[in-house]
């Protein structure tokens, strides 16, 4: 018997274990179904990461599109969540509120409108959410905490929904209440009353989009609450749930998850979790953060997106692994299907999931993504191991008459770097309902009834090519016409598009600050307001631009030249401030804040006046002009070596800004 076992045995090794260590999984729809499924999407915003993407020319812009949203091309995205912009920084930069102030409101501000739009044209069934990170000052009064008034904070949020509808025609599904902070019960029944009052009731509330507690327990204990809620959101659950989120009976969502640089082992991090936040954690509905990485790759988390595309200026972006790894899914399942009971986790690693729509369609999507090949940046990945296996499912119930599957495979290859993405196999042949696959490690299969799947492909955008050295803004030509000039990245405040009427003279098209209290912020703005454009490698260049000050007395403005930092980190920016004040003097600084003095003295500046500013920075020093006169011999600058060149205000206070140049080495 010992020496039978042994030959079995040794068989095996000789087969490579092909056969012998083959799992048997069973897929079976006779005892009922799991969960909805609600769809995968992405974030645009939470810190203003479509920023570059509506200065694209086309037809590259549509292309970049249509791999996000065209549905059976790319990533074909079930859910389009965004920023409610609030005026404030909010992780790469701020995004304009429709309302500044409380007599203000305009619902044209911004790219998330034009870009809700794109998405519903290609998918008019996307899901749209809405979601505040932070609010203009005046929703607070003058606190940094939106629920000391909730009734005009809901007046606020509610107004935006409003306005989608009223001035484009797009019908948001569901409203969030606070990224990534505090949720107020009071707040959250007052916001379900305003929606309903205002014939909202069809517009749903997801909370609270960060922990799974202490929002799940709030609504098991409080019917009001519950009533309210319809969806608990958390943020980078790292597949699992908790016990009281799932005491709740809702519908669960990684609301915010990924952020992770898009190279194969972020196309890992996002397989793996595509596929384990429901099997570890019931969850429903994953949400990437962010939707494409589209804002200056120096800035705070670059390239964390589903895709590239970083530089409007060449038309260049980079269609990455997430892209074709979220087709797997997207393209082959529908929101309102739903998860098989059985699934699970494969015996030598990885999972494996299943759909249905109820009509005899079914989509199976594998994994095998090992652990230093699927690392998310957040949270911390444990230990654990894959191995090459042999798998055979046996389909049972309803699925055991299918003959055939359509096979899709992605095989990331760490070792040659030369990974298979989203490739069309052969059909899978099934005999009495079973079929079996050799998995290697670091791989995902589809195996779907729906034969519909495409690799879309366009052709190959212009190369990768650096910001112009040579770059100059009148703010005169307003194509496409959004509110932000093109490749200004707001970091605090917003510069906007102005047309100043009360002046006949060559300042008629401006651009101006118009942020003039300090928001209820989410990040750490600086006191000052900054936008950044260029080229973060830039050392030597000479930054140009007409400047007028609107507040007498206090006011003041600057250009600026190396500035290093921005993001979350923009109020401790160092670089070159040239900066010039309403009460007739002048500064230049090596931080933003002001504090390391370079040069100072007398300009004769004033309010009410255009001036012309000129930096030069070459090497260690740095000169200056005012109206084409020199105003200081050489500061001497040691740091930062390059950095972008900016504009911006020293308080939260209205200025105007034209032509804008810079001349770079």
């Amino acid at each position: 018997m010992f020496h039978q076992i042994g030959v079995f045995f040794m068989s095996c090794l000789s087969l490579y274990l092909t056969f012998c260590e083959a799992e048997d999984y069973v897929l079976d729809d006779r005892s009922g179904l799991g969960r909805r499924f609600d769809g995968i999407g992405g974030l645009s915003g939470g810190g203003a990461t479509s920023r570059l993407l509506v200065n694209y020319a086309e037809p590259y812009r549509s292309q970049i599109l249509d791999y996000l949203f065209k549905p059976n091309f790319g990533a074909s995205l079930h859910i389009l969540k965004v920023e409610i912009g609030g005026d404030a920084q909010t992780t790469d930069g701020t995004e304009p509120s429709h309302m500044h102030y409380e007599n203000d409101e305009n619902y044209f501000r911004g790219y998330e409108w034009w870009l809700m739009k794109e998405a519903k044209k290609r998918n008019p069934n996307i899901t749209l959410i809405g979601l505040p990170w932070a609010f203009p000052g005046w929703v607070g009064h003058g606190t940094n905490w939106p629920y000391d008034f909730p009734d005009i904070t809901a007046y606020y949020v509610v107004s935006w929904i409003i306005g989608a509808k009223q001035y484009h025609d797009l019908d948001i599904n569901y409203i969030g209440i606070w990224n990534e902070r505090k949720f107020d019960s009071k707040y959250i029944k007052l916001l379900r009353y305003t929606l309903d009052k205002s014939g909202l009731q069809q517009v749903k509330i997801v909370a609270s989009d960060n922990l799974w507690e202490p929002i799940s327990t709030s609504v098991i204990f409080d019917e009001e609450l519950s009533s309210a809620v319809e969806v608990i959101g958390a943020h980078y659950p790292g597949t699992t749930t908790v016990t009281q989120a799932l005491l709740t009976g809702k519908p669960l969502w990684a609301s915010e998850d990924y952020s992770t640089f898009n190279d194969d082992v972020g196309g890992g991090c996002w397989a793996r979790i595509l596929n384990q936040n429901y099997v570890n954690g019931r969850m429903t509905g994953t949400i990437s953060w962010n939707l494409i990485a589209s804002y200056y790759e120096n800035l705070s988390f670059g390239r964390d997106g589903l895709m590239t595309a970083e530089e409007p200026w060449s038309g260049n972006y980079v269609v990455e692994s997430p892209i074709w790894i979220t087709a797997h899914t997207t393209q082959f399942a529908q929101p309102g299907w739903r998860y098989l009971k059985t699934l699970g986790h494969l015996e030598q690693g990885g999972s494996y999931v299943a759909f249905t729509d109820g009509n005899g369609n079914l989509t199976i999507v594998i994994e095998t993504m090992t652990h230093d090949h699927s690392q998310c940046i957040r949270p911390p990945l444990p230990a654990f191991n894959v191995s090459a296996q042999s798998a055979t499912f046996h389909l049972k119930g309803s699925f055991n008459a299918l003959t055939s599957l359509q096979v899709w495979h992605s095989k990331l290859d760490f070792k040659r770097q030369n990974s298979i993405l989203f490739k069309q196999l052969s059909p899978m042949k099934l005999s009495d309902g079973t079929f079996s696959l050799d998995l290697d490690v670091d791989e995902v299969y589809t195996l779907t009834t729906i034969t519909t799947g495409q690799k879309g492909a366009h052709p190959a955008p212009p190369s990768s090519t650096p910001f112009p050295k040579i770059y100059k803004d009148d703010f005169n030509v307003r194509n496409p016409p959004f509110t932000e000039a093109p490749d200004f990245a707001d970091q605090t405040g917003v510069f906007e598009y102005f047309i100043n009427l009360t002046d006949p003279g060559p300042h008629v098209f401006t651009l101006r600050q118009v942020v003039t209290q300090r928001p209820v912020t989410w990040s750490a703005d600086a006191d000052q307001t900054i936008s950044i454009i260029g080229d973060h490698n830039w050392q030597n260049l000479t930054v140009t631009c007409d400047i007028f000050i609107e507040t007498a007395k206090t006011g003041g403005v600057f250009i600026a030249a190396r500035v290093d930092q921005g993001g979350e980190a923009v109020r401790h920016a160092k670089g070159v401030f040239f900066w010039v004040y309403a009460d007739g003097t002048y500064k230049v600084t090596n931080d933003i804040g002001g504090q390391i003095v370079l040069a100072e003295g007398l300009s004769g500046t004033q309010a009410g006046v255009w001036h012309t500013l000129s930096l030069t920075v070459k090497g260690q020093y740095a000169t200056g002009m005012l109206n084409g006169y020199p105003l200081w011999k050489s500061a001497v600058v040691l740091q930062p070596k390059n950095g972008w060149a900016a504009i911006g205000t020293n308080t939260f206070e209205l200025a105007q800004y034209d032509n804008f140049a810079i001349e770079a080495e």
